[in-house]
């Protein structure tokens, strides 16, 4: 079939595995063009297929020579209909993994249930023995709780008051205003249980349980804080209060792994376009003018340059690893820069549907968008006739 991108909103239906494998690709001769890091020997990435969570472990993988064990839950191919990105994504990299000797298998399934944790314990201990390296990396709108069986859906709203402010279709450039209703106590609680640090706590729980942690393991998961442009929506929202828990998560693993000589960071990424980022009103339209003040710089990032300063620069620097004032990895600091913020609120106070795309970037944000499921990639034939039904080698599991 050939393939061209369906979108419904913020989604994209379909996705092209050549794009997708040559995405992988530029990732991995990226890390390769760098210095190699001397890190980890065995990791787990939880949140394998997409974004961060890729990215973590192409750098793993390819600049520390890391074995790996990705864990997602992404579907193949269907009745003629293209498989999700994150598994071409996910077959592009076992490829990648197994030409060049190392050795890497996926686990596929829904990770917020016990079944998946055991598998993925007896995994590890099968090929790996132990892992010295955690990434948590999942990203859902809702997580079923496998000890209670309650569903929680989580929700993208502002705290106490309506939010009111600019926001943009990314498709067609209109530039408008729109009005959030606060999140109620409960949508609040759901969307801690969802995007908290709950999940991340249980995996390494059942871990710790199955002896397959080394003593000195690092477990990172990922958040995000931005600016004051989407305070109100993100961090002082009922996302934010999920993050706090996130945060507060890591503090208390820190105590239980520190006894050994284990480590839990969180990681404060910079704004990048990812299809959770996309659902989020305001958000694209700050990152558009973001875009285009940090391009302008030279200090523009996406997620393969973040990951491989957060494991270069970072977390195996051959010294002290860097942290704020609560333990936290910064890699949002050149977004957070003043002379960065203050350029984007300036662009932000002019920006109408008239000007949008002479004042930001918002062309290569759409770009970006339609990358995320292999579109828009030079290089790649997109007239070409494919079999949209890839499999993703040693998925063993």
């Amino acid at each position: 079939m050939i393939i061209k991108p369906r979108t419904r909103g913020f989604i994209c239906t379909t996705a092209h595995p050549a794009g997708c494998a040559r995405q992988v690709q530029e990732q991995i001769e990226y890390v390769k063009s760098k210095p190699a890091v001397k890190g980890p020997r065995n990791v787990l990435v939880i949140g394998a297929s997409t974004g961060y969570g890729l990215s973590a472990r192409i750098v793993a993988a390819f600049g520390a020579g890391a074995n790996t064990i990705g864990v997602y839950r992404d579907g193949g191919s269907v009745k003629g209909r293209t498989a999700s990105a994150g598994w071409y994504n996910s077959a592009a990299f076992e490829q990648a993994a197994q030409e060049a000797g190392l050795k890497s298998f996926s686990v596929i399934g829904d990770a917020f249930t016990n079944e998946l944790k055991a598998d993925t314990v007896e995994a590890i201990r099968k090929e790996f023995g132990k892992v010295d390296m955690v990434i948590y990396s999942v990203a859902a709108p809702r997580r079923t709780d496998p000890n209670t069986g309650e569903t929680y859906t989580s929700t993208l709203k502002p705290i106490g008051e309506t939010y009111t402010n600019k926001t943009v279709n990314f498709h067609t450039g209109e530039v408008s205003e729109i009005s959030i209703e606060p999140a109620t106590p409960e949508e609040i609680e759901a969307t801690v249980r969802v995007m908290g640090g709950d999940d991340w706590k249980s995996w390494i729980d059942a871990l710790s349980a199955g002896d397959v942690l080394t003593d000195d393991v690092v477990t990172v998961a990922f958040s995000y804080i931005g600016s004051n442009i989407t305070q109100a929506i993100y961090r002082q929202g009922s996302i934010g209060q999920a993050k706090d828990h996130l945060e507060a998560t890591a503090r208390q693993m820190n105590e239980e792994l520190g006894s050994k000589g284990g480590k839990a960071y969180v990681a404060v990424c910079k704004a990048l376009v990812t299809q959770s980022s996309s659902a989020i009103p305001v958000v694209p339209l700050y990152m558009s003018a973001l875009y285009k003040v940090m391009k302008e710089k030279g200090i523009h990032e996406g997620c393969i340059e973040q990951m491989y300063r957060m494991f270069a620069d970072r977390l195996y620097n051959g010294g002290d690893t860097p942290v704020d004032e609560k333990d936290r990895l910064r890699l949002d600091d050149w977004e957070m820069r003043d002379d960065v913020q203050s350029e984007v609120s300036t662009i932000w106070n002019q920006l109408t549907t008239d000007n949008v795309y002479e004042l930001t970037d918002l062309e290569g944000y759409r770009k970006e968008f339609f990358q995320l499921f292999g579109f828009e990639t030079d290089g790649v034939d997109y007239e070409a006739d494919l079999d949209p039904d890839v499999k993703v080698p040693n998925a063993k599991y």
